[in-house]
């Protein structure tokens, strides 16, 4: 197997040295991730600069792009053949429920699915500081070895949510659907010490529902959540409804 490595935290975060490192169990590993946090960036490329790539060591790259230039720069140019998997994270935090929209995490992981290539995200349910990656990449395993056995229907990509304990005290996988949650949006208006306006993108803590077989339900009691994605945001249900519009 040759399995591609990558996240949004940047080469350098925890998450992905242990993801990396566990990988080995299963194949060969290339790391090809952003030189830098790249957290929220969603499913951007970097079309209006070039990208410069940094070979830090045998078999790991950074790159001064988004996630998805990484996978796009991986398997295009930085492996001598495509990857058989890519495994995107370990994330530092969750990537549940409407999050999954913006995430850089699960954007990689997509990527890899328009091109045909079985992939994976990982998130740590997580915004403090843990100990636990490197039980959480073992996990990370466990699905990776499902997804070589079985493979994946087509247009199909996992977001995998795994909680911030231990591994023995982690249950066992859940298939889950994406949640909801009731999100506040706001802009933090400061002014800097010459007198400019400056503005932060922050939010209240959303209220997450809490819905039997979602992921923030799978979650909360400690299972590891595995919803299963893909790019079509056709809502089918309304295509009836418009159907009967008149123009």
């Amino acid at each position: 197997m040759n399995i591609l490595v990558t996240n949004d935290d940047g080469i350098h975060a925890a998450g992905i040295r242990a993801l990396a490192e566990a990988m080995k169990e299963i194949g060969t590993v290339t790391v090809v991730a952003p030189d830098r946090e790249r957290s929220a960036v969603g499913h951007s490329l970097t079309l209006h600069s070039p990208l410069r790539v940094f070979e830090l060591r045998k078999g790991w790259y950074a790159i001064d792009g988004t996630p998805t230039d990484c996978v796009n720069m991986g398997i295009h140019s930085l492996l001598p053949v495509a990857p058989d998997l890519v495994v995107s994270g370990i994330n530092h935090g969750a990537n549940l429920g409407d999050d999954v929209t913006y995430s850089g995490t699960v954007a990689a992981a997509m990527e890899a699915n328009l091109m045909g290539i079985p992939a994976i995200a990982f998130s740590l349910a997580t915004f403090q500081p843990s100990n636990n990656f490197t039980d959480a990449a073992q996990v990370a395993v466990q699905v990776a070895r499902q997804v070589i056995a079985h493979s994946l229907p087509d247009d199909t990509f996992l977001n995998v949510n795994i909680p911030d304990f231990p591994l023995d005290r982690i249950k066992p996988p859940l298939i889950t659907r994406q949640g909801k949650r009731s999100f506040i949006g706001t802009i933090v208006d400061k002014t800097d010490p010459r007198g400019r306006k400056y503005f932060w993108v922050g939010s209240e803590e959303p209220q997450h529902h809490d819905e039997q077989g979602t992921d923030f339900h799978a979650i909360n009691r400690r299972h590891v959540s595995i919803t299963p994605l893909h790019l079509d945001l056709t809502n089918h249900k309304t295509l009836p409804i418009l159907a009967e519009w008149t123009f």
